[in-house]
């Protein structure tokens, strides 16, 4: 047995004496890289790590030029630059690690890395990292390009029929599964070059069939209100406003927004300038009246008992429906009318102007018990009556120009719903809070004049906020005798005592704007 050991501690010393030489030999080697070492493609042998960095450098800079392409489908694709994703060589540690193959480690293994390069190269692989939320955001931008939108089957009313109108399938990228395959391939499996990577295009079918629209024959609720009132300007708008929001179909479960569905007020989308509010006086805006066809909308939606999401009151009280019973619509101050389809079935939105009524009805599959009555009625907290009248100068408008506006009671009130099975009340619940501004009647007098003493004269006369005594200067300063409007200037330097007005507050309504 002691043999034995003495003859193997023989043979490793014979051994070693054997390397010994050859390593000491390759000393001046230790700074450069061994024979047989790559990285990918690139031959790293005899290089210092200077060398073999800026050799691999050029490398990936020759990458960062070449486009990645994303392949949408035969016809569509899009070409990304590695900069866009902030590709980067994620493992330089490499070009170290190759100095140092057959160079650390005991003598066995040193000797043994050596031999291996002998027999087998050793290449290392060059990997990249990227930005991922880049990649999925440039994959979005596609889909808004390239996506096909579907259309599902829809609905029309022709008279007291519908007729079905099938849906045709879109297309839609897979942004979230296109982002991984992307991202994995770059990663993971790219080599010498990027070539193509086919996104995930899926086929996006139409939601219906007509056998499920053919039961949409149901009214769930309708409402109709007047605008016999209403100029040229602000009947076109309402009719325009209806016709946009005639013929939507809801599927379950969908959200519904009145001012998408009407929008943009321009010119371009057949709105004209009418009267409408604006911080609590009426102004000309393009699509003013617009809010009669979402406060008539609301009304529908109430009795169909559809989720409103988004409501709001007028800031000044209307004259089509009572307190609580409106739905206003602002651009400026990002008001909106929105409601879901809460029902298991489709509904249809049928829009209709005629002899200057708008009626809403929406149609559906009735599944409430016939014995059960839905009421609603307004609860009015508070009036607040208008105060004294004001009079405000008008610095566009000549000498003589005056526009009214009518005064507008001030109202708190709440809306409930009630419900009753077979006579029985059931519940009873608010609906909303609704709050309209007092606005006093407001006269607007012009000021302007070429003549700085009449203005002045006017001014003092809008000072008294006596309107009688303001008609009266300006009868004087209008007058064809010049004698009289002088005698209306040299008058006005001594004001008159104000007076105390009343206000008609007969009505405590307008002519409808908003």
């Amino acid at each position: 047995m002691k043999k034995k050991q003495i003859g193997i501690l023989v043979l490793i010393t014979v051994f070693l004496l054997l390397i010994t030489p050859g390593i000491h030999a390759d000393a001046k080697a230790a700074d450069v890289i061994s024979n047989g070492i790559f990285a990918q493609n690139i031959d790293l042998s005899g290089m210092t790590q200077e060398e073999a960095t800026q050799a691999v450098q050029g490398y990936v800079d020759t990458i960062m030029s070449t486009p990645i392409v994303l392949k949408v489908d035969d016809v569509n694709q899009v070409e990304v630059l590695p900069s866009d994703i902030a590709l980067t060589w994620s493992n330089p540690e490499i070009i170290q690690d190759a100095i140092n193959l057959g160079k650390s480690g005991n003598v066995v293994a040193r000797y043994k890395a050596i031999k291996d390069l002998e027999r087998e190269n050793k290449v290392y692989d060059i990997t990249f990292s990227c930005d991922k939320e880049a990649i999925r955001s440039i994959i979005t931008s596609a889909g808004e390009k390239y996506d096909v939108d579907v259309v599902d089957t829809s609905l029309i009313k022709n008279g007291d029929t519908f007729e079905v109108v099938p849906g045709v399938a879109g297309s839609a990228i897979n942004v979230e599964e296109s982002t991984d395959t992307a991202y994995d391939y770059i990663i993971n499996q790219w080599t010498d070059d990027f070539g193509i990577i086919q996104l995930l295009v899926e086929t996006v079918e139409p939601r219906g069939t007509a056998d499920e629209l053919s039961k949409v024959k149901d009214i769930l609720g309708t409402c109709r209100t007047s605008y016999s009132t209403s100029g040229a300007s602000r009947s076109t708008n309402v009719a325009n406003g209806c016709s946009l929001v005639n013929g939507t179909l809801l599927y379950p479960g969908d959200e519904f927004s009145t001012y998408n569905a009407i929008k943009p007020f321009s010119e371009e989308n057949g709105y004209e300038l009418a009267g409408s509010y604006l911080n609590g006086t009426v102004v000309e805006s393009l699509g003013g009246g617009i809010c009669q066809v979402s406060t008539t909308l609301y009304n529908a939606v109430l009795q169909a008992e559809l989720e409103v999401t988004e409501r709001h009151n007028h800031s000044m009280i209307i004259a089509y429906v009572q307190p609580s019973f409106d739905a206003a619509i602002s651009e400026s101050a990002g008001k909106d009318f929105k409601f879901i389809n809460n029902t298991d079935y489709p509904i249809y939105i049928e829009g209709i102007t005629e002899n200057k009524k708008i009626t809403f009805t929406i149609y559906g599959v009735e599944t409430r018990d016939p014995n059960r009555v839905v009421t609603y009625s307004n609860e009015v907290l508070d009036t607040i009556q208008p105060t004294a009248d004001q009079v405000v100068a008008d610095s566009t408008q000549p000498i003589g120009a005056i526009d009214v506006q009518a005064a507008h009671t001030g109202y708190k009130a709440n809306l409930w719903k009630t419900i009753t099975l077979n006579g029985v009340q059931q519940s009873r619940e608010q609906v909303n809070s609704s709050s309209y501004k007092m606005v006093p009647r407001i006269y607007s007098v012009g000021t302007a004049s070429a003549d700085p003493s009449a203005s002045a004269a006017i001014q003092a006369a809008i000072a008294t906020q006596n309107m009688t005594h303001v008609n009266n200067v300006i009868a004087a300063l209008t007058s064809a005798d010049p004698a009289i409007a002088a005698q209306a200037i040299i008058e006005s330097q001594t004001p008159a005592t104000p007076a105390t007005t009343s206000t008609d507050t007969t009505t405590g309504v307008v002519t409808p704007a908003q």
